[in-house]
């Protein structure tokens, strides 16, 4: 997320939020943010929203996610929301939503989709 220049902007139980600032080093040839990382985004927030319902030894994966992406992505920056469906033993689905902000306050939902993650134990790395 660092070498992308995503950063956290809310973490809360079962929902994370991740900003990406739209730059040259993350569009595509038509200037839109790229499919890529608006999809590396919103793996993140789910996961991340995973994470916040875990103990701390655990650690998560994506086991699958499928995205729709809706619009081409064209503003200050993208809104990545994970948001936790149903935290299991093993396995976590969420749904996640990404948003086109410009102006920090007009916003376009410009992809939705869901994930599938499963628990790992941190020392089984």
């Amino acid at each position: 997320m660092a070498h992308l220049g995503a950063r956290l902007a809310h973490t809360g139980p079962g929902r994370v939020h991740i900003e990406l600032p739209a730059r040259p080093e993350v569009t595509q040839q038509h200037g839109y943010i790229h499919a890529g990382a608006t999809s590396a985004v919103a793996d993140s927030a789910g996961g991340y929203a995973a994470l916040t319902l875990l103990d701390e030894e655990s650690d998560v994966l994506t086991v699958e996610y499928k995205i729709n992406l809706l619009a081409p992505t064209a503003g200050d920056h993208l809104e990545a929301i994970g948001t936790v469906l149903k935290s299991g033993r093993t396995l976590t689905v969420c749904q996640l939503e990404v948003y086109a902000v410009q102006g920090g306050s007009e916003r376009k939902l410009v992809a939705n989709g869901q994930q599938t993650l499963i628990r790992v134990n941190r020392a089984d790395r």
